[in-house]
């Protein structure tokens, strides 16, 4: 599906970016990492502007985002019901959940680039769990210009190297998701340690 996708974005450029970013954030999965770096060596060589790629990226993230959150607001029990099914799914729901009830706005930020693995699930997340809209809208917007930058950005300068590019940082976004979740537990750890240990103090 990849190599067919390539081969259409000279022709459909920014609708295709937009297409692929905003099925992303609903956590389908199509390549958009890469194509978006596509589009930047498509800028790089004159074969498509850097406004359509940018633009047709941003803004199928924004909206994305926004379908997300209307989906986990008006039926966040019964997708959660659908994402328990699938281990992996759920997973991730609740790392991202964790996420927005810990950071809050700046979770949704880091998680639309630094922690994309959990960025669709974090909209899910955001509106099932009440997250305030208009903070959830700041740090998404912010979050996904950050996002389309760096990929299109990335593709532009290293144009003839988008294959490795993209193992690179699909790799370093995985890793860097599987960190969180480990300092995470590890915090969680060391707080009940700290209680427990002030409760048996306690006891004595």
């Amino acid at each position: 599906m990849t190599d067919l996708l390539l081969s259409l974005i000279v022709d459909y450029g920014a609708l295709l970016l937009f297409a692929v970013t905003f099925l992303s954030c609903l956590a389908i999965p199509v390549p958009s990492s890469i194509l978006m770096l596509a589009g930047g060596s498509f800028v790089a060589s004159g074969d498509l502007s850097a406004i359509g790629a940018i633009g047709g990226a941003w803004l199928g993230g924004v909206l994305g985002d926004q379908t997300g959150y209307i989906i986990g607001k008006t039926a966040g029990g019964a997708m959660q019901k659908s994402i328990n099914i699938a281990p992996k799914r759920a997973a991730l729901f609740k790392k991202a959940s964790d996420l927005t009830d810990k950071y809050g706005g700046p979770g949704v930020y880091l998680s639309r680039w630094l922690f994309s693995p959990l960025g669709p699930y974090v909209n899910f997340a955001g509106g099932a769990t009440g997250l305030n809209w208009l903070k959830f809208t700041f740090w998404g917007v912010l979050g996904e210009a950050t996002w389309v930058m760096i990929y299109v950005g990335l593709g532009y300068t290293f144009a003839d190297r988008i294959t490795e590019v993209s193992d690179i940082l699909s790799n370093a976004s995985g890793f860097l998701a599987a960190g969180l979740v480990t300092v995470g537990l590890g915090l969680w750890i060391r707080t009940t340690l700290k209680k427990a240990r002030a409760n048996h103090r306690q006891t004595k």
